[in-house]
């Protein structure tokens, strides 16, 4: 293939600087190429990339395509190595018929940034078409009287090559009597002329039979031949003459076959047969045969098919009047075809992304270009969208088009657009063509996943097996696909005194929260903790909710007795005096439970005694009471077995003995010995000795609180993150004993402080201190 030449704008200085624009249009000068017709498709034009100044991989980098003006894709571009190549075999006669040069211009574009050149492929002809004439035979009528040297014109052969392929010369079999001529008409097409070379004598020969041939200049030349039948005729000395020549016409190009164009008139003042005319084209292509016809008799040209102003605007008809007598007289028809709006607008798309991302401005979306066949007014196009989309349209280049996003989209908001470009021409009336294209928004991780709830609260039962699924969070992402997929996790906590991660965990894909291990209500109630939530996308995005686990208490803890101690080495002995009234207070039985609610709740009962009847519990309190008077048949030692049960299900429960020493007063207790005599001076030593025990056992007691509480308001001070620092309930035991009298479990007489140590798990109690009050 060979490159023809580059044509370089004239070098002009610029006295100004231009405004940029967004996008640029470059202005590059026309580059020309030839190829041969009938080159196999896939043939090497030209190396495209090296005209233009770039590289092969600048061509694929920036979307190069190859756009012709005939609308039709009759070029490829290989983006790999920069060639331009054939996409089609081509045929010079049926792109460009005689139009010689034939040239296919072509436009190349790019994209970032946005850049045009054009192009001319001339495409050169080769002798691939012999002449050939309209008719195989010929008739031509002489008269006899014809001078030597009068010029008859025949038909003219047609030849489709053009140049030096095309139609050059005429011959004709030898004979004495023609010899032929090669003449050029008004179109510049060569046409036979026979020149009589000597007169004719009808009597000595009627009719004469030629052979004309018809050569082309091609290597080696091509021709094509008719039969020419000359009768030679009586003499007839008037030619027929057209009243006006030329005729001019205009034909709508909308009118239909059949319908009338006008009627041709010629006179011939001969008579008889020599004056009877009919009418015929002289020398008419095939293209005019094909699309006109003339009545013979009246002259009436009509359409035998449909025009089409888009290809060609008007027809030059030779027409000929021939009399009886065989001489003829020529005229000329000018026909012009009206164009009507009858071609809808074209829209060719040169690029197109299917898929944008949002939160994207300005990206392009499509490159196009528009066009309409007419002519005028007719093939005036506009562009739209519809204007409540975001997008809009940018002229770039003479009729081509871009479709820009105005603004960043929101895939959650909207994730697909259909965008309807209408182009509508400027004739009447008006057409329209619609091209739908279909944009998919594709996803930006920018939403983060967001939780149902702010907080969540979570219950579990105490002693729960481990591994137990104690509840579910969940959050959701308007995004899509991995931007949208949350994983679980839980988040570092400040506490230090919560070891979170060997109480709880969650699963990382549907957020279930376990409890790892047991919980033990009495040690830990109630724990908070943070969860959060991320996504997959890049940067991830993340969220996070507060979870609140309370655990319930379950009836795990038997009631324990803070009073009488029931560990001591020595038993607790009571002292009840024998003037006692009904009801007396005895003691009172101090017990608390380390469970909660209606675990808690404690009952009190008598369930032996050495003299029933005699003593009482209340079930509420603890309190034990004399029911009647005593007497002195009464025992002076008693033992009561008292039972100390909560309301849990099942319900728990703890035993307590008691001993109650009946005396005659506390100065002097009566301890009868039926079987030992005792002197009076011992008793009363005895006495002393159990008022000494007492007052030493109160007073320690007493000093052993004193210094508990002072241990225990340091221990508060000086309190450490872990679970077994020591802890004082203030007031009474709320939510642990029952309170009767609106003061706790015990009564105003009794009072008691109580410093638990929780040690993996378990309470034990430090030390009790009481002061009894009689009352």
């Amino acid at each position: 293939m060979e490159k023809l030449e580059r044509i370089h704008p004239n070098r002009q200085v610029i006295p100004f600087l231009f405004m940029l624009v967004l996008v640029q249009v470059c202005s590059e000068p026309t580059t020309r190429y030839s190829i041969l017709e009938e080159t196999e498709s896939g043939s090497f034009v030209a190396h495209l990339a090296k005209d233009l100044g770039l590289s092969s991989g600048d061509l694929s980098a920036r979307s190069a395509r190859v756009v012709s003006d005939d609308y039709k894709q009759r070029l490829l571009l290989d983006p790999m190595s920069g060639d331009l190549l054939l996409r089609e075999k081509l045929d010079r006669e049926e792109l460009c018929a005689s139009v010689d040069p034939c040239v296919l211009h072509f436009q190349v574009s790019l994209e970032k940034p946005v850049q045009y050149f054009q192009g001319e492929l001339l495409i050169q002809d080769i002798n691939d078409h012999s002449p050939e004439f309209p008719d195989r035979e010929m008739l031509l009528k002489i008269p006899e009287n014809s001078q030597q040297g009068t010029r008859f014109s025949l038909k003219l052969a047609q030849d489709l090559d053009v140049g030096s392929n095309g139609l050059q010369r005429y011959t004709v079999s030898p004979n004495s009597h023609f010899h032929v001529l090669t003449q050029n008409n008004s179109k510049g097409k060569k046409y036979p002329e026979l020149v009589q070379d000597r007169a004719l004598d009808r009597e000595e020969q009627a009719e004469l039979s030629l052979t004309i041939t018809a050569l082309d200049g091609g290597s080696p030349p091509r021709s094509g031949t008719a039969m020419v039948r000359i009768l030679i005729l009586d003499i007839n000395d008037n030619a027929p003459k057209f009243v006006n020549t030329p005729y001019e016409v205009q034909v709508l190009e909308s009118s239909p076959p059949g319908s009338p164009v006008l009627t041709v008139l010629a006179q011939d003042p001969d008579a008889g047969n020599f004056g009877r005319i009919s009418y015929g084209f002289f020398q008419a292509s095939d293209e005019i045969q094909q699309i006109f016809s003339i009545n013979e008799v009246t002259g009436e040209i009509q359409l035998k098919k449909e025009l089409d102003f888009e290809e060609i605007k008007s027809y030059h008809l030779e027409i000929e009047a021939t009399d009886g007598g065989g001489l003829s007289g020529k005229g000329e028809v000018v026909i012009e075809v009206v164009d009507v709006n009858d071609n809808a607008p074209e829209l060719t798309i040169s690029s197109l992304t299917s898929s944008v991302p949002e939160n994207a401005p300005e990206t392009i979306i499509s490159i196009f270009r528009v066009g309409d066949r007419d002519s005028g007014e007719n093939g005036k196009v506009v562009c739209s969208i519809p204007e409540h989309l975001p997008f809009i349209l940018k002229s770039t280049f003479k009729n081509f088009y871009t479709l820009v996003t105005e603004s960043p989209l929101d895939r959650e908001s909207r994730a697909e657009y259909n965008i309807t470009i209408t182009v509508t021409d400027m004739g009447t009336p008006r057409l329209t063509t619609q091209h739908t294209i279909t944009v998919q928004v594709s996803d930006v991780n920018d939403n983060a996943p967001t939780f149902t709830q702010t907080s969540y609260t979570l219950f579990v039962q105490e002693n729960n097996s481990p591994a137990l699924h104690i509840g579910t969070i969940s959050a959701t992402d308007s995004d899509s696909g991995s931007n949208a997929y949350i994983t679980y996790s839980l988040l570092p906590t400040h506490d230090l005194q919560l070891a979170l991660s060997s109480l709880i965990s969650i699963n990382a894909d549907n957020g279930q929260i376990f409890a790892l291990r047991a919980l033990d209500y009495e040690a830990l109630q109630t724990f908070e903790f943070q969860v959060g939530a991320t996504d997959q996308g890049s940067p991830a995005l993340s969220s996070q909710a507060l979870v609140r686990v309370l655990v319930l208490d379950a009836n795990d803890n038997a009631p324990f007795v803070l009073y009488p101690l029931q560990n001591a080495s020595a038993p607790c002995t009571e002292l009840l005096p024998r003037a006692a009234e009904p009801g007396y207070l005895v003691t009172k039985v101090v017990a608390v439970d380390r469970d909660s609610g209606q675990n808690a709740w404690l009952s009190f009962q008598l369930l032996k005694a050495t003299e029933p009847g005699l003593f009482s519990v209340w079930a509420h309190n603890g309190e034990v009471r004399t029911s009647r008077l005593l007497s002195e048949r009464d025992a002076p030692k008693h033992r009561l077995l008292l039972l100390v049960k909560d309301n849990g299900d099942p319900p728990r429960s703890a035993s307590v003995t008691l001993h109650v020493l009946l005396v005659d007063g506390f100065s002097q207790p009566y301890l009868p010995l039926p079987e030992v005599a005792r002197d009076p001076a011992q008793d009363e030593d005895v006495l002393t000795l159990y008022l000494v025990i007492a007052l030493a056992s109160v007073s320690s007691i007493f000093l052993l609180s004193v210094l508990l509480f002072v241990g225990v308001r340091l221990c508060r001070r000086a309190r450490a993150a872990s679970l077994g620092g020591c802890s004082v309930p203030e007031g009474h035991f709320p939510g642990h004993l029952v309170d009767v009298n609106s003061t706790g479990t015990l009564s105003q007489s009794y009072q008691y402080e109580v410093c638990l140590r929780g040690d993996s798990g378990t309470e034990t109690f430090i030390s009790t201190k009481s002061v009894i009050g009689l009352q």
